[in-house]
């Protein structure tokens, strides 16, 4: 039976999240820092799943660019993104936060096969769930694994954390013009083609009426701060 007295939040996170200075891989200062902000929102007493991007160890899409099969491209990077939640899992667990990988694919030997009630049991028992691999299939960006999940699980919110303090009109690091948004329709987000997540993510946010909270992870205990609405952020919602 789901919690319905606590909130239960899906943080995305993108794989560059995790590289710090770095121009590729994981910085184990980094995931640790992001885990301490995780811990910090766990505290606040709601139920909490994480879904990480691979785009720091490989992207499916630059490599079909390429010339690779797009299919086994999306199929790598499925995999780099189960990397990135063993190393996110292991700085959690280190803070003695009680934490589930769960793979959208089977890997058996690493971590759990995702199973919606199973995720959501995990979660009423206090632990982080970690969504790995996506959606498990090829042409579905992890943005769009983070809606689905968020969806299946009965998530009152996505927090999407980024390089930058919320949804801009245009590009705000090369347009100093750049007006930002506080709060955005999803319609309007579509119609834009603004491109924090991609229209299939929030089209699926749309029609489960789950608004989606886009900040800077670069901000100190960021999660926390969106939470307690102290840190600024932009909303898409059905404004």
């Amino acid at each position: 039976m789901i919690n319905k007295e606590k909130k239960r939040i899906l943080i995305k996170l993108s794989g560059e999240a995790l590289m710090g200075d770095e121009n590729y891989g994981i910085e184990l200062k980094t995931v640790d820092k992001v885990a301490k902000n995780i811990k910090a929102l766990i505290k606040q007493n709601v139920e909490l799943c994480v879904v990480i991007g691979g785009g720091n160890i490989f992207r499916g899409l630059a490599a079909s660019a390429k010339g690779m099969d797009r299919a086994n491209a999306d199929y790598m990077g499925m995999l780099a993104t189960v990397m990135n939640s063993l190393a996110m899992q292991n700085a959690l667990e280190k803070l003695k936060s009680d934490t589930r990988v769960m793979s959208a694919f089977p890997i058996q030997s690493i971590c759990e096969t995702y199973i919606r009630r199973r995720a959501i049991r995990h979660m009423e028992k206090g632990r982080i769930v970690i969504c790995a691999a996506g959606t498990g299939n090829p042409y579905f960006s992890t943005d769009t694994a983070a809606s689905l999940r968020a969806a299946e699980l009965k998530c009152s919110y996505i927090y999407k954390a980024t390089q930058v303090d919320g949804i801009y009109n245009k590009d705000p690091i090369n347009n100093k013009d750049a007006k930002k948004h506080k709060k955005i329709s999803y319609n309007k987000y579509l119609s834009d083609n603004l491109r924090v997540m991609d229209s299939a993510a929030i089209s699926i946010a749309r029609e489960n009426k789950i608004p989606i909270r886009v900040f800077s992870i670069l901000e100190k205990d960021c999660f926390k701060g969106v939470y307690k609405n102290i840190l600024n952020y932009s909303e898409i919602n059905d404004v």
